[in-house]
C-alpha cells in the first residue's frame, strides 16, 4: 500500500535518519533508496529553505511532536517544486518511540497561486495592500461600523521631506525609504489592522474596533520607531521621520470623508514641523 500510494511517504528511525522512501518519492526525486537514505534526501532541498526545513524537523523530532511545513524540493527533471510535508512520531505497542513517518504532496500550484494573489493585491515596494484593494476593505469596515455602531479609526502618515530625499539622493533612495517605512508599520500594527499604500509616500492604516486614543498610541509607536530608522547611501545616512494624522469614525457619510479628515490631521502635523502625531478635530 505504501509503495503504490499517490503521496510521497518517508520514514525515519530513532536517530532521526531516514531509512525508507516509497516508490512515489523515489520516482519524484529520480533517486535510489540508497541515495536518499540517511541525510541524503536533504541534498534535494532548496538552499534557501534548508535551514527552515531542517530546523522544524529537528525541533519537532526532539520534542516528539507532529509538524507540517512547506518547502522546495528538486524534482527528477531539475525543477523546484513546493512540497507540503507532514510528519508524526510513531511508537510500538509498548509505547516505545520508533521514529517518524511522513507524507508529502506537491502543492506548487497552490503556493504559486497564492503568490500571484499577493502580487495582485499588494504594493510591491512597501509590502502593504494596494490602494484599490485597501479601499474595498475600508468601505466594508466603514459600512459595518456605521450599521452596528462599532468603533473604527484611521491613521494616515507619510515621510517628512520625502520630495527632498528623492530630489537630492534619487528615486532609488526614496524607494528604500518607503520600504523601511513599510517594514516599520507592519512590525507595529496588530494582526487585525490593515495597511495600504494610498499614493506616493502616503500610507493608510485601518483599525477596526479601535477608538482614537488607542489608535493614537499605535501611531505614536510607529512614529517613534520610524525616527530610529536611517537610509544609508554612499553620500550620507538619512534619518527618517513621519507626520501622522489620526481620526475616528463618528458620523461621516462615506469612507472618503474619513480619509479626508485623516489627511487634514496629517497635514497639521506636517505644518507643525513634522515628526508629530495629531488627532483630527474640527479646528484643523
Amino acid at each position: 500500500m505504501l509503495e503504490s500510494a499517490p503521496n510521497m511517504i518517508w520514514r525515519s528511525d530513532q536517530s532521526g535518519k531516514c531509512d525508507y522512501f516509497n516508490r512515489t518519492w523515489l520516482e519524484f526525486r529520480g533517486k535510489t533508496l540508497e541515495e536518499e537514505s540517511g541525510d541524503g534526501w536533504t541534498k534535494g532541498i532548496h538552499p534557501e529553505d534548508t535551514d527552515y526545513c531542517l530546523g522544524i524537523y529537528l525541533e519537532s523530532f526532539h520534542k516528539r511532536k507532529p509538524f507540517k511545513m512547506v518547502y522546495r524540493l528538486m524534482r527528477y527533471d531539475g525543477r523546484w517544486r513546493w512540497i507540503e510535508d507532514t510528519g508524526v512520531p510513531y511508537y510500538d505497542n509498548a509505547g516505545n518511540f520508533l521514529g517518524y513517518i511522513g507524507s508529502c504532496i506537491d502543492v506548487t500550484e497552490r503556493v504559486e497561486g497564492e503568490r500571484l494573489k499577493d502580487i495582485a493585491l499588494k504594493d510591491g515596494l512597501t509590502g502593504t495592500l494596494n490602494r484599490s484593494y485597501f479601499e474595498q476593505l475600508l468601505n466594508h469596515e466603514f459600512n459595518k461600523a456605521k450599521q452596528y455602531k462599532t468603533k473604527l479609526s484611521l491613521i494616515m502618515l507619510d515621510i517628512d521631506n520625502f520630495k527632498s530625499i528623492n530630489d537630492r539622493y534619487g528615486h532609488l533612495v526614496g524607494d528604500e525609504s518607503l520600504k523601511i517605512l513599510g517594514e516599520v508599520i507592519r512590525s507595529n500594527v496588530r494582526k487585525d489592522d490593515m495597511v495600504g499604500r494610498y499614493g506616493g509616500d502616503e500610507i493608510l492604516i485601518m483599525l477596526p474596533g479601535t477608538g482614537i486614543d488607542e489608535a493614537f498610541n499605535i501611531a505614536e509607536r510607529i512614529r517613534l520607531e520610524c525616527q530610529k530608522s536611517t537610509v544609508t547611501t554612499a553620500q550620507a545616512n538619512i534619518s527618517l521621520s513621519s507626520s501622522i494624522g489620526v481620526v475616528e469614525f463618528t458620523a461621516e457619510d462615506n469612507f472618503g470623508d474619513l480619509i479626508e479628515k485623516a489627511d487634514k490631521a496629517m497635514y497639521f502635523s506636517k505644518k507643525s514641523g513634522g515628526n508629530i502625531s495629531s488627532k483630527f478635530s474640527g479646528d484643523l
